[in-house]
């Protein structure tokens, strides 16, 4: 599968690299990176010829996007497709000496606030607009209005109200001002999408953890729908943060957790098929995604630039069809689950 080859995001009329760059790495997510390495790292993700790279305010509390600007203000601004999220406000700590980075391993000391109304979108924008030192966005995505994050009914239709009465008003002007080019939806867990689609005129959803070589429940109905609306999908997480790139090692994470044993067991299972077939097991990873139709970028990250070649090699790995067929035939993977075919299309 070529890497750098171009698929449509839904209807937009945006094509994207089937493999794109993701940017949670590069907020300080495991590992504290200095300047050099994260300027590396994108520096071989653009030689490998990757032009499509995503970020947000939350990874590392603004320093993903410093980081993501500093790299791609240098570079032709029509080269390349740029992603970044709204629904967080970053501010000042009222106590920086007392300052706590929490879920991640650095980053910048900013704390932040959840806010989908109107003024919040267009202050959210300006102020990526700023840390990315672009005047323009690509793809802006409505980030983490979902249980995950605020726990209950009341909190999460409380946020759904603010954003249609206020916020998604913001989303659009940007978008029919032509400012943005498109407007996603960034999706943790099952049941959103259709709540998001019954309510917004999305055009993509950056769909993180949920469709992967280890998780498959959006082909019921949620995938569907969005296929009915003609709504693109992105993938993030396509190594379900981790455990199948690295394999069942000891501390492998699983959707951000240290893996269960069920979920090591599991991967052992798969990695032993790949390892019949001569292939890695994060290739396979990697590529799954790509066998559904509408999905038009998965987007790995990385924190070494040879983490970028690696996952080039991985999605130029030729994947026999007897794997695939072994995966379902063992009940590894749905029987159901399109998957690549050779030439990077999909076949059931």
């Amino acid at each position: 599968m070529d890497p750098l080859a171009t698929r449509p995001l839904g209807r937009t009329g945006i094509q994207l690299n089937q493999m794109g760059f993701g940017g949670a790495p590069l907020g300080d997510l495991f590992d504290r990176l200095s300047e050099t390495q994260a300027e590396t790292t994108l520096q071989a993700a653009w030689d490998s010829g990757i032009r499509y790279y995503d970020t947000a305010p939350w990874y590392g509390r603004g320093q993903s996007e410093h980081r993501f600007g500093r790299f791609l203000y240098r570079q032709p601004r029509d080269g390349f497709v740029l992603s970044t999220k709204v629904g967080r406000i970053l501010r000042a700590p009222r106590h920086p000496d007392r300052f706590e980075s929490g879920f991640w391993a650095g980053g910048l000391q900013f704390d932040h606030v959840f806010d989908y109304s109107y003024d919040a979108i267009m202050r959210a924008f300006e102020d990526s607009l700023q840390r990315l030192g672009m005047n323009r966005i690509d793809l802006l995505i409505i980030h983490d209005l979902d249980f995950r994050h605020h726990a209950t009914e009341p909190k999460v239709a409380a946020y759904l109200a603010q954003l249609l009465t206020g916020g998604f008003r913001a989303l659009e002007e940007l978008r029919d001002a032509g400012i943005i080019r498109a407007i996603g939806a960034g999706i943790n867990e099952l049941g959103m999408m259709p709540r998001f689609l019954d309510l917004f005129d999305l055009d993509f959803f950056l769909c993180a953890l949920r469709y992967s070589l280890m998780e498959h429940d959006v082909l019921d109905s949620e995938f569907p729908y969005c296929e009915r609306r003609q709504v693109g999908i992105i993938v993030g997480g396509a190594f379900s943060s981790g455990i199948t790139a690295t394999g069942p090692v000891p501390g492998a994470k699983y959707n951000y957790e240290d893996a269960t044993p069920e979920v090591l067991d599991k991967v052992r299972r798969i990695q032993a098929v790949c390892q019949r077939h001569g292939v890695p097991l994060p290739a396979v990873a990697l590529q799954f995604p790509l066998g559904h139709p509408i999905v038009s970028s998965v987007i790995p990250g990385g924190i070494r630039p040879e983490h970028v070649t690696q996952n080039i090699d991985h999605m130029q790995r030729a994947i026999p069809a007897d794997l695939w067929a072994e995966l379902k035939h063992e009940q590894l993977i749905r029987a159901d689950a399109p998957v690549p075919a050779a030439g990077g299309q999909q076949h059931s």
